[in-house]
């Protein structure tokens, strides 16, 4: 499974490796690009052009995953004995939190063939069970929808619009967006977190805000 990982890897980055990564914020394992290719030195600009092309983002825990993954392990109350879907999934780490903090049964939807890929390496470094979907169209309704990192794009607005008829309740983490301008969604505060490889992002970049929907009860404000 690991070399099925590496061989998607090396499609963007040819000498790129990964590595078992127990993430500095919480308790869990995903197979991330080593950090030691980040620091040895500047990538040629055709491996630069390669990662920009086919981008391995599942290859990253991004800050607003590891947020929103920090908080459900925090609060199991959120997803213990639930159904819950982790949309745009990427390394899986927010379904694979929920998981572990109990949820009953657990989707992770990405379109991306290769995150699926890391998706079910990493569930299995977890010793949990993740169920795989590569379309929101076919996903089941759900208790829960939690999403990280999907506002990055105002396109985008209209499909966390549409959650709503996916998920009796959402909850949403981002890094870059600091008022959501969608209907029906309350801001649930602030964490700080970070990427992990340490992509040397701007500290404004650090601040993970939480919006939610129809939320089972009330949740202490972070």
């Amino acid at each position: 499974m690991t070399a099925q990982l590496t061989a998607n890897l090396r499609l963007s980055l040819p000498d790129g490796a990964l590595i078992d990564t127990v993430l500095p914020q919480i308790p869990l394992r995903l197979w991330l690009l080593d950090a030691a290719m980040l620091a040895d030195r500047p990538l040629a600009p055709e491996t630069a052009a390669k990662v920009m092309a086919e981008p391995a983002y599942w290859a990253f825990c991004w800050a607003s995953g590891q947020a929103l993954a920090a908080r459900i392990l925090a609060e199991p109350a959120l997803v213990c004995g639930r159904r819950v879907l982790d949309f745009g999934a990427g390394s899986g780490v927010v379904a694979i939190a929920a998981a572990l903090a109990g949820a009953a049964e657990v989707w992770a939807c990405d379109t991306d063939a290769h995150a699926r890929d890391a998706i079910r390496a990493n569930a299995a470094l977890n010793g949990v069970t993740v169920r795989i979907l590569d379309d929101l169209a076919g996903a089941p309704v759900v208790d829960l929808l939690l999403a990280a990192d999907v506002l990055y794009d105002a396109d985008n607005y209209p499909l966390v619009e549409s959650f709503a008829h996916r998920a009796d309740a959402v909850l949403l983490a981002d890094s870059r967006v600091r008022s959501l301008p969608v209907s029906g969604y309350q801001p649930l505060g602030e964490a700080q977190s970070c990427t992990w490889p340490d992509l040397g992002e701007p500290a404004q970049f650090n601040g993970v805000n939480f919006y939610a929907r129809g939320l089972f009860g009330a949740l202490p404000d972070h």
